[in-house]
């Protein structure tokens, strides 16, 4: 397909088996540095316009959850509306954290552009689709965490790469390990695969057989995706960033809970004083 996702089964007429949803994105390449330090303004538009997508893809999903419960998969306009959107929001991603230069289209195929994701939506386990909302837990704590701990060094990254005019190639693989990662737990969150997220640290070959190849006609860096010693211990700094973080912020609204607490009976004991 030409599209920017593939809903596909795979040819041949056997049956479908769980299918990983899959990120192309091309190798790390030269930026233009204007684009670089102007990229969240220049994003701004797409920010907001992926937030209202955001609420829509939302009450999809609900409505795609009960047909899903009865029927056993999303029904087709459910899947191809929550997959286009998957594929538009995911390639804004990429272009916020300079995995890409190109700037994303508003549209849900974004022909010819770069970052392109792999979706096989089937036939879903009803018992999994009615705890769908707890069995994402894990996976959602994880993603939140590598937000967290990515967030506080992105602005380091954005720098390394205004100055060198290109992503480094250890930070361009741990950050496309978290597109990644994160794309796949929004697709299992929207019922687009039954696959649970996995490979955080990158592709292994399953025993005795070969990676999958990428198409021959997208040029991608991350299918599959191998990941050297430096990216997989910028991956560890995120986890470990983000359950500090993490801690932090609970920590602090704790806190202030107790002075807001003791501030609501020092207001009432003097009040009783002067009365």
């Amino acid at each position: 397909m030409t599209t920017a996702w593939n809903p596909r089964p795979p040819e041949g007429g056997h049956p479908q088996a769980e299918h990983l949803p899959e990120l192309d994105v091309p190798p790390p390449d030269r930026q233009r540095r204007w684009t670089v330090l102007l990229r969240f303004l220049l994003l701004l538009p797409q920010f907001i316009v992926t937030a209202v997508l955001g609420i829509a893809a939302f009450f999809v999903t609900i409505v795609g959850w009960f047909a899903a419960l009865f029927t056993g998969r999303l029904p087709a306009g459910v899947a191809d509306f929550l997959g286009g959107y998957l594929a538009y929001e995911t390639r804004v991603t990429a272009s916020a954290l300079l995995l890409v230069d190109r700037y994303p289209p508003f549209s849900f195929e974004g022909q010819g552009h770069p970052v392109r994701i792999e979706l096989r939506p089937g036939e879903l386990n009803r018992l999994a689709v009615l705890f769908r909302f707890v069995l994402m837990i894990p996976a959602a704590i994880v993603t939140t965490v590598l937000q967290y701990g990515l967030a506080v060094v992105c602005w380091v990254f954005w720098l390394i790469t205004l100055v060198l005019g290109r992503m480094p190639g250890p930070v361009f693989s741990a950050v496309a390990a978290v597109v990644r990662y994160r794309m796949r737990y929004q697709a299992y969150t929207m019922m687009l695969t039954s696959a649970y997220p996995k490979r955080l640290f990158g592709d292994g070959p399953p025993a005795g057989q070969p990676l999958p190849p990428a198409p021959a006609t997208v040029p991608s860096a991350t299918r599959p995706l191998l990941l050297g010693t430096p990216a997989k211990a910028l991956l560890v700094l995120f986890l470990v960033l983000g359950v500090l973080c993490g801690g932090a912020s609970q920590t602090v609204q704790i806190r202030q809970g107790r002075w807001g607490h003791l501030d609501d009976n020092g207001a009432a004991t003097a009040s009783i004083r002067t009365s």
